[in-house]
């Protein structure tokens, strides 16, 4: 109830405000600071916003490494408009997150053939603990973008970290899964010999093997797949992101996707931010409509975030059944997140 009258106060205010600030903000040029910048994820996303000066033109890169000076010097060097700069260790984290409209956070441990999505909580549960720690007093009113896996557990591990800190808004915290949303589209366009860039399709549920459940049949443009083609699709997309790491053998999991679809986000996020209407994304959030705290569904993203849980719509039994089945797994992933932070 309490997430639904935030999300219905972000609404009524974003029609008000959204045309006035179209004229202010139509020109203004926002910052992005990503953390993990020096990674295959951070790179390469940072390279895909030093191309988009209209939308970003102060780009902050932080990692542990100091390695990621020199990658945002030579990103310096592309001949766009804006600041690159880049900032090293927990002594310049602070500096890097101050103002800053949008963080990114990819660091962390990617997974490897040989890990389980137990031990990679493990290792990156206390790194995003402590990034939640100092976004709450650096840039609380930032919106958090969330890649670092497993995003089913990481999300709540941040979220209720700045909820004990008192800096908690849920709208503006998102695990992004667009990454999911366009492997899905690919995959359709390919069976359907259709163009992937006007194929969309939303997927719900969680950010996992088990937890994704494209809705096939929310798919645009209407497509009517066979029983067979529906099982092929839903064990592709599921499995995509583990045949990469195996296909990878021991170096990385999907980084350059990864990358491209969350640049995709940012740009809808400040598209959004700028005043732009009818701004739909899916993402895992903090929300209690779904039976669980924490769900990924289609919102509605306006000038301070989320406006609105679109929910889920209309479902077909093969969809249903696999988010009844989806929401005991994410139930258990929450559950991981909240006893670390205990």
């Amino acid at each position: 109830m309490y997430l639904n009258k935030v999300f219905s106060r972000n609404l009524v205010r974003h029609s008000y405000i959204s045309l006035k600030r179209f004229s202010t903000t139509s020109k203004r040029n926002h910052s992005v600071c990503v953390i993990g910048a020096d990674g295959g994820i951070g790179s390469m996303l940072s390279l895909l916003l030093k191309l988009k000066p209209d939308l970003v033109t102060d780009i902050r890169m932080h990692d542990i490494r100091e390695s990621v000076n020199g990658v945002a010097m030579d990103l310096s060097h592309i001949n766009r408009s804006g600041t690159v700069r880049g900032y090293t260790g927990r002594s310049q984290l602070k500096k890097a997150l101050k103002g800053a409209d949008i963080v990114v956070i990819s660091g962390g441990i990617s997974k490897v053939a040989v890990m389980t999505r137990e031990n990679l909580f493990i290792e990156n549960a206390s790194i995003m603990e402590e990034f939640a720690r100092v976004c709450a007093e650096m840039c609380s009113e930032a919106l958090i973008d969330i890649v670092t896996n497993p995003v089913n557990s990481c999300v709540p591990v941040f979220c209720e970290t700045m909820r004990k800190l008192g800096t908690f808004n849920p709208t503006k915290v998102i695990g992004v899964t667009t990454l999911d949303l366009m492997r899905i589209s690919t995959f359709i366009a390919s069976m359907k010999g259709l163009d992937p860039r006007k194929v969309t399709c939303p997927v719900v549920g969680g950010h996992s093997l088990l937890t994704m459940v494209p809705l096939l049949s929310q798919c645009n443009p209407p497509i009517n797949f066979s029983e067979d083609e529906t099982v092929e699709l839903f064990n592709k997309v599921r499995i995509a992101g583990e045949e990469v790491v195996r296909a990878k053998a021991g170096n990385g999991a999907a980084q350059i996707a990864m990358a491209y679809s969350l640049a995709y986000f940012i740009f809808d996020q400040l598209k959004a931010k700028r005043g732009k209407a009818d701004v739909v994304q899916c993402g895992y959030v903090a929300n209690n409509a779904h039976k669980t705290k924490y769900f990924a569904t289609k919102l509605l993203l306006g000038t301070d975030g989320i406006i609105k849980d679109l929910g889920l719509g209309k479902l077909s039994s093969f969809e249903q059944e696999k988010i009844y089945e989806a929401i005991p797994i994410i139930l258990r992933d929450v559950d991981t997140a909240e006893r670390f932070i205990r």
